[in-house]
């Protein structure tokens, strides 16, 4: 992709300005870590088992730890590398709780971290087709970011998107037993799953809300997760969604006192648990007011 500037009308390119070391992109994430993907830094060069990872992070959003490595080298099998993290992290689940509190001066238990969303995500400036594909299933629980550097001080960051027609991977990873394993465990969720769960009626009345939110604003990922669908822009979920048998529940992710909310539809959940993000909540069993209610999401997104 090429990058131009256009100060008088004519265009002019900006020529790439590679990255000479790993460590310059890693210097990047991780001082960026909450704006580029919506994590919280816990440990750069965390070494564990003899094995060193370049970044840990924490995913507040699905509460669990994220695994990031900066590669240069293009002939890397992401996947098995992928894998091999997973494991060492599943398998020492109590060192990366420790190292946790004691990076961020906090009491995490066990049983607070989702271990399920797990996931690793690898940070090149370019990767080869053969790698894209090899991480090309819809449950995996591996990503590739692409990150770009030009002469004006420009940055470009760009996840890699799998296809809408991706595959599963767990009937290749059958016969493979430390694979197996991880899959078993990790779980990278589908909001066909979700759907699945409920009535015909209640599955095309969620459709109705996605489509709605979709058109909220441009570029806007859906991220499902085990109890709702979470909607983000910007590395931030505004808005989620749980599929239930009869209703959907929708959350706005604003702190209580933020939300204008004439017609008080939203309930004020900032003393109650709850799955999705933010302190107000609407059930809903029908479309009547859609159009409003997507008024009120309107106002969780920056």
């Amino acid at each position: 992709m090429a990058l131009y500037t256009n100060q008088t009308g004519k265009l002019k390119e900006v020529k790439e300005k590679p990255f000479k070391l790993e460590k310059d992109i890693q210097k990047v994430f991780e001082e960026n870590l909450s704006a580029i993907m919506g994590l919280v830094l816990v440990k750069s060069e965390f070494t564990i088992k003899n094995k060193r990872i370049d970044t840990l992070a924490y995913d507040p959003q699905t509460c669990a730890f994220i695994i990031i490595e900066y590669k240069r080298d293009k002939s890397i099998s992401v996947v098995d590398q992928g894998f091999t993290y997973l494991s060492l992290m599943l398998e020492n689940k109590a060192d990366f709780i420790v190292e946790y509190n004691e990076s961020l001066h906090q009491n995490m238990k066990r049983e607070d971290v989702d271990w399920s969303q797990t996931r690793v995500a690898f940070v090149s400036t370019n990767f080869t087709e053969n790698q894209v594909q090899a991480t090309n299933f819809k449950d995996i629980a591996i990503e590739l970011w692409e990150v770009k550097q030009f002469e004006n001080d420009t940055i470009i960051i760009n996840p890699i998107k799998k296809s809408n027609a991706a595959e599963s991977i767990k009937p290749l990873t059958q016969n493979k037993e430390a694979l197996k394993k991880v899959t078993e465990e990790i779980k990278v969720y589908t909001e066909e799953e979700h759907i699945q769960k409920t009535t015909e009626l209640i599955a095309e009345l969620f459709q109705k809300f996605r489509q709605g939110v979709l058109q909220l604003a441009d570029d806007i990922e859906i991220k499902p997760k085990k109890m709702e669908i979470g909607f983000r822009k910007d590395n931030k979920v505004f808005t989620d969604i749980c599929i239930l048998k009869n209703s959907l529940k929708i959350w706005i992710n604003l702190k209580k006192g933020k939300l204008d909310d004439p017609k008080q539809l939203a309930e004020d959940v900032s003393e109650k648990g709850h799955w999705g993000n933010g302190d107000y909540q609407i059930q809903v069993e029908s479309d009547k007011d859609l159009e409003y209610i997507m008024s009120l999401i309107k106002q969780a997104i920056k």
